[in-house]
């Protein structure tokens, strides 16, 4: 089983200013082959996360959905930003 929340961690880190700031959540779907994750991070890191026209933020998803692709799991990402 990959540890989403630690790969998407890896991923994320080294991209956001503010390191301290970041949370990742895994969240309960409906479907048994879709995993939900929940970025929490500052607006400004946000920003940078979701890249212009969405680039980064789907980049990041097509790396977890690589990893994923044997497992027949749909990836998700949502990015919520929190309060500076």
């Amino acid at each position: 089983m990959i540890d989403y929340k630690s790969v998407l961690l890896d991923l994320v880190l080294p991209i956001v200013e503010d390191k301290e700031s970041v949370n990742i959540e895994l969240a309960q779907t409906e479907k048994e082959n879709e995993v939900l994750l929940y970025v929490y991070a500052k607006s400004s890191d946000v920003a940078r996360l979701i890249g212009r026209q969405g680039s980064m933020a789907t980049s990041l998803r097509q790396m977890l959905s690589i990893g994923s692709f044997d497992l027949h799991k749909k990836i998700s990402i949502k990015f919520e930003a929190i309060e500076e």
